[in-house]
């Protein structure tokens, strides 16, 4: 493919699936269109993408959908893959475990049964949180303060740029007794291209929709 002269981001005003990528492109410096979409406007826009999701990257005006596919190949643009196979393993290992971790988190907060959503919290709080967050924080501890090959990729960011949005679905500080992981944290966030970034979002941004389609 040939180098990308305009990138184009749909995605809902929150800091949820498309937050990593916002990450990436200010990490690259790579100039880009925010395209935020409301819920009451989502229905409609829907329509537009190509499996009915977001986040959804226009490059060169081609639609690309699946945040981790697109993460994946804004990493080879901004430096950020791994340096071969077996570091491109590692950083995919960290990223889809971090998902198993989200998809959790997210079968409870959008789970409308009442009934079935109460009893999810307790297990996800006591059990699901802690046995990945552990796992995670012996990573940081192997590999110098990062999550894979002891240096910057974009597992760290994948990790780190979402945060927010699970401290508002679970309303406390989700890495409160994870040094290793909050160090990481205020690392990435504080990166060329993204500190400007963080400093400039608001609260409504951070937070997480309560509509479907995420």
């Amino acid at each position: 493919m040939a180098p990308c002269t305009s990138y184009k981001l749909h995605y809902f005003h929150l800091a949820g699936l498309g937050e990593p990528i916002r990450y990436m492109l200010h990490y690259g410096g790579l100039p880009f269109e925010d395209i935020r979409i409301g819920a009451k406007d989502w229905p409609e826009h829907k329509k537009k993408m190509p499996f009915g999701t977001m986040p959804v990257l226009e490059v060169d005006g081609v639609m690309f959908t699946q945040s981790r596919a697109i993460c994946r190949f804004l990493a080879g643009r901004v430096g950020l893959a791994g340096g071969g196979p077996e570091e491109c393993l590692r950083i995919d290992e960290v990223v889809d475990a971090f998902n198993d971790l989200r998809a959790a988190v997210a079968d409870w907060f959008y789970d409308g049964n009442a009934q079935t959503k109460t009893p999810k919290l307790g297990p996800l709080l006591d059990k699901t949180i802690p046995f990945y967050l552990v796992k995670f924080e012996a990573m940081t501890k192997a590999n110098g303060g990062y999550l894979a090959n002891s240096k910057l990729s974009w597992a760290d960011l994948y990790f780190c740029a979402p945060m927010t949005w699970f401290d508002a679905m679970l309303g406390r500080s989700v890495l409160d007794g994870y040094p290793g992981l909050q160090e990481l944290r205020r690392r990435v966030d504080a990166l060329p291209g993204v500190a400007a970034y963080v400093a400039s979002r608001t609260n409504a941004e951070k937070l997480c929709p309560r509509f479907a389609g995420q």
